[in-house]
């Protein structure tokens, strides 16, 4: 099994340079990773010229403007038999590609594998609100049976393509529990807290711990319970 890393970037140039540096710092020279492919989402700042310049990144353009349109095309590009999905402000532990290939190595049922994601500079009552969503979010996914998060997300490539891949007719809310709701009936869909990342605070920052936090709930119920999403508009956060 080999890896295909897929960074879907609108208008990042303040953050994808660190991610893609931070990726290259923890798997350079690993046989495992096979590609890192950053899907140019029509971004109109400086972020092609910031990802071209790292070495071994190639980078394509998706013209029609949305997170799952990017991660769609990069997935029918993406070569590995294991394709993973981070998000542009996203970093990575050292220890995160071993997560990945011990996870799928001992488990030949899984399909997917998903972890949290931890925000950056936030205050100790943010921390708690975000350490307390993610301590909740481990009961709702053994009851539920399934879990995943968009921007820490690795699934096999062969099950991407037999649930024919992500739903674009979802914007943001509920894409990444649709998507983990569809690959639970062809395989197991796990959900890690040692498959940890760091991202950036900067939707929390601009929408409130309340609002945030509530909406990612609302919506992963919805899609459980409904099979479709609540919340229908979103900001584009930048």
């Amino acid at each position: 099994m080999r890896l295909s890393i897929v960074i879907p970037a609108h208008n990042e140039e303040q953050y994808i340079g660190e991610c893609l540096d931070n990726i290259c710092q923890n798997t350079i020279g690993d046989p495992r990773l096979l590609e890192i492919i950053v899907v140019d989402n029509a971004s109109t700042d400086k972020t092609v010229e910031v990802a071209s310049r790292r070495p071994g990144v190639s980078v394509i353009r998706e013209d029609k403007k949305g997170v799952n349109y990017a991660r769609e095309k990069g997935r029918v590009l993406a070569r590995g038999d294991l394709v993973a999905f981070i998000d542009a402000d996203t970093i990575i532990s050292p220890t995160w590609l071993d997560v990945v290939y011990d996870s799928f190595t001992k488990d030949k049922e899984m399909v997917s594998l998903s972890g949290p994601t931890n925000l950056n500079n936030t205050s100790a009552i943010e921390d708690l609100a975000v350490e307390t969503y993610w301590s909740m979010a481990v009961p709702a996914y053994r009851a539920i049976g399934y879990m995943a998060v968009g921007g820490n997300l690795i699934v096999k490539k062969e099950a991407l393509e037999k649930i024919g891949g992500f739903n674009t007719n979802i914007a943001f809310y509920g894409d990444d529990a649709d998507l983990a709701r569809r690959l639970s009936k062809i395989g197991k869909v796990v959900f890690d807290k040692k498959l940890a990342v760091h991202t950036s605070d900067r939707r929390l920052r601009q929408e409130g711990v309340t609002k945030t936090l509530t909406n990612y709930i609302a919506n992963y119920i919805s899609v459980a319970v409904l099979k479709k999403p609540i919340t229908k508009r979103y900001n584009d956060i930048r």
